[in-house]
């Protein structure tokens, strides 16, 4: 009885081998991407600063 193939895409199990292979790790959602909510942070405080600045100048 020959060996079974194996599809390119996927690794043979290793002879004796018990464990499985390692689970994929869930998308991390909003949170996968803090930059993005940094800049809007940032953006967001230059324009109040922006809007008191115009204030104190008083134009």
């Amino acid at each position: 009885m020959s060996t079974p193939k194996v599809p390119p895409e996927e690794t043979p199990e290793a002879e004796g081998s018990t464990g499985s292979a390692h689970p994929e790790r869930p998308d991390g959602g909003m949170w996968e991407h803090p930059s993005v909510f940094l800049v809007l942070i940032a953006l967001g405080a230059v324009m109040v600063a922006a809007f008191f600045i115009v204030r104190i100048l008083g134009r």
